[in-house]
């Protein structure tokens, strides 16, 4: 897929319990969505994703999550499509390692009423997609060591685990692996409308 053409690309899928939602590339203009939904998360959630409980982040962390190119930085968002406000739900970034292509620092943030609802997943998946098409074959994954829930869902996707640096847990990712992993999982069901999409664009 171009990235011309996947900086337009909506996925329209559901979650586990049927609520509609989409999916597409983050964009600067998303700066309003992107602070109401950083607010909506519980002060334990921004912790464990920002590590820190401020209620915003500082726009410097604005900035570089809103500064997505498509190589450098992959960054998908979901939508709720079945809310009137359409309100950004989650998250998913990749950074590239200047100094080894092939690998990229993966995070994701969900808000906290659509979690076990398979969001993560979803979003998971579509980034997973969009980085190997761009040659990533490894995702390096920083949590701290409290974050039981990112630890087990990183692990459930072959995820090793590689060092612990003050409190902050160090996992490695295959790109290909992770992919195997989540389609032969095929759950949430929903998650059949991501690979659709990637995979009409690799029969182009």
């Amino acid at each position: 897929m171009n990235k011309a053409k996947r900086a337009n690309t909506i996925i329209h899928t559901s979650l586990e319990d049927g609520r509609p939602v989409c999916i597409r590339t983050i964009r600067s203009e998303d700066i309003e969505l992107m602070k109401l939904g950083i607010g909506r998360m519980s002060d334990r959630s921004r912790y464990l994703r920002f590590f820190s409980g401020a209620k915003e982040p500082p726009p410097w962390v604005l900035q570089r999550l809103l500064d997505a190119d498509g190589e450098h930085h992959l960054a998908w968002g979901a939508i709720d499509s079945g809310d009137p406000a359409k309100p950004a739900i989650g998250a998913v970034h990749a950074f590239r390692d200047d100094e080894h292509e092939e690998c990229a620092e993966f995070s994701i943030a969900v808000l906290d009423e659509y979690h076990g609802r398979g969001l993560g997943k979803l979003m998971t998946a579509t980034l997973l997609l969009a980085a190997r098409e761009e040659g990533i074959e490894e995702f390096v994954v920083h949590m701290l060591g409290d974050n039981t829930e990112a630890r087990e869902f990183t692990r459930s996707l072959g995820g090793k685990f590689e060092r612990q640096d003050a409190g902050v847990l160090e996992y490695h990712l295959a790109v290909d692996g992770a992919i195997d992993r989540l389609r032969a999982e095929c759950d949430p069901a929903g998650i059949v409308e991501v690979f659709a999409v990637f995979d009409e664009t690799q029969a182009d």
